[in-house]
């Protein structure tokens, strides 16, 4: 009996350490948006729809990215064209926990690859935070799945049409929620407990971007900073005014900052270059009948009072300034380009000309995929296939413009682990490279569909995400 008594005891022992040992993936790239997993170390660089693959399953469409807290996984999925579904599994077998479905109601139109199931939920381990245009932001119990609150959000508007994408992030006792459109941006936070609001944020320079607000530490305190079109900022997490500015962003924002210290790192590739400002990209675009000028018919009617703002001659067009009046906030009349920058954060009011710490014109950024710092690397992979390395303290250059030998679109976000970079391209190839200072390819895996999501890494697992189905992946899959 005694022998009996100690190994139940063992056992659950050995339970409880593995849950509390178990890694967590909680938000869109992981913990703070790193991309980067640092307790994962035997993490498998081969793989592909019948090599260690642990589990999967058919889900629906949908480009939202995995979440892993305490061996439990959430994905989200369109069931069909107006059914919304929040799926909980268990993250080592796949078996399903929990379901929840919503109809959605009628929905706006969208433009692919986006698709209306593409805001990655977060955790706290005991709620789960989940964002759809038609539904707001909903929280569910990790536990059981039952609904524990729902707030409205009003529904987005994109000038070109690209639709809802923005996911939650937690940070201590709240949700935080930014929405950059094109007709009113604005940041939130809500009690993550009872979804109420703690305060709300306009920020009316912004144009359409998706960046996923970060944390630093800098200053001796921590800041809520988001990329914007223009300037990136600087938030107080208690009470949501504006800190700080460096004024050396582009136009249009896709990518997501990352934090290492108390640099934070941009990467941007916006339409034209800066002497391109809105109207340019409006008129190419939005122009049907291509007479050179905008008029109320070929907008979204959200966008005509601002029309009314812009048309001041009262013809019912708009030509040259009158658009960037407009549609273009006038302390923030910035246009395109390319760059990478690191600025550090903290401080006070415009730090544009005493935090940029490089700024890298004319290199490799994306448009789309996040950079990755990891270590002594800040990576970077673009369209066609085109990666860049450099040292993330000094700027110096470690390797430009080598291809990953997978052409085509990057719109995932790389992310690593177990000294490995995962490149996730949108053609389903996904080509894996050893983490360091020169470029060397270690495998290319072939997921068989179309691939936006990032990858999510937890427990020496990889979940990859592809635009119908989520795989995991192992060493130690049987």
């Amino acid at each position: 009996m005694f022998r009996f008594w100690m190994l139940v005891l063992t056992t659950i022992t050995g339970l409880l350490s593995s849950q509390v040992k178990a890694e967590d993936w909680p938000q869109f790239r992981g913990k703070n948006a790193s991309g980067v997993s640092t307790e994962s170390t035997d993490l498998p660089a081969e793989f592909s729809l019948d090599k260690n693959v642990r589990w999967s399953l058919k889900l629906g469409e949908g480009i939202a990215s995995p979440i892993i807290s305490k061996g439990r996984l959430i994905i989200t999925t369109m069931v069909n064209p107006e059914k919304f579904a929040v799926l909980c599994l268990n993250a080592k077998s796949g078996e399903e926990i929990w379901r929840r479905e919503f109809d959605t109601g009628p929905l706006p139109s969208i433009t692919p690859p986006n698709t209306p199931a593409s805001s990655t939920p977060s955790t706290d381990g005991k709620l789960v935070y989940v964002y759809f245009s038609t539904l707001g932001l909903m929280a569910f119990e990790m536990e059981d799945g039952e609904l524990a609150w729902q707030h409205p959000v009003q529904q987005p508007f994109y000038f070109l049409g690209w639709g809802a994408a923005a996911s939650p992030v937690i940070y201590k006792d709240i949700v935080l929620f930014n929405q950059d459109d094109d007709l009113d941006p604005f940041l939130l936070a809500l009690d993550k407990e009872t979804g109420t609001q703690r305060w709300r944020t306009p920020r009316p320079e912004m144009l359409a971007g998706y960046a996923v607000p970060v944390i630093c530490k800098a200053a001796g305190r921590e800041d809520i900073v988001i990329a914007g079109s223009g300037k990136l900022k600087g938030y107080d997490p208690d009470t949501g005014k504006q800190l700080w500015n460096c004024n050396t962003l582009l136009r249009t924002i896709m990518t997501t900052p990352v934090v290492q210290d108390d640099r934070i790192y941009v990467s941007l590739q916006s339409y034209g270059d800066t002497d391109r400002v809105l109207r340019f990209a409006l008129l190419q675009w939005k122009d049907t009948n291509q007479d050179g000028r905008l008029e109320k018919s070929e907008l979204n009617k959200a966008f005509w009072q601002k029309f009314d703002k812009g048309d001041s001659n009262k013809d019912g067009f708009l030509v040259d300034s009158e658009i960037d009046v407009a549609f273009q906030a006038p302390t923030n009349m910035v246009g395109g380009g390319t760059t990478i920058q690191a600025i550090r954060g903290g401080g006070s009011g415009d730090v544009t000309a005493t935090n940029v710490i490089f700024n890298l014109d004319n290199t490799a950024p994306s448009n789309i995929a996040s950079p990755l710092v990891v270590k002594d690397q800040l990576f970077l992979v673009k369209k066609g296939g085109i990666s860049a390395s450099f040292h993330p303290v000094s700027g110096d250059t470690q390797w430009i413009r080598k291809r990953l030998n997978n052409f085509g679109n990057y719109y995932a976000s790389p992310v690593a682990g177990d000294g490995k970079i995962y490149v996730m391209g949108e053609n389903g190839f996904l080509v894996v490279i050893e983490q360091g200072p020169e470029l060397k390819i270690l495998a290319k895996n072939d997921m068989g569909d179309s691939c936006i999501a990032t990858p999510a890494i937890a427990d020496n697992c990889i979940y990859v995400r592809t635009l119908n189905s989520l795989y995991c992946f192992s060493k130690d899959a049987e």
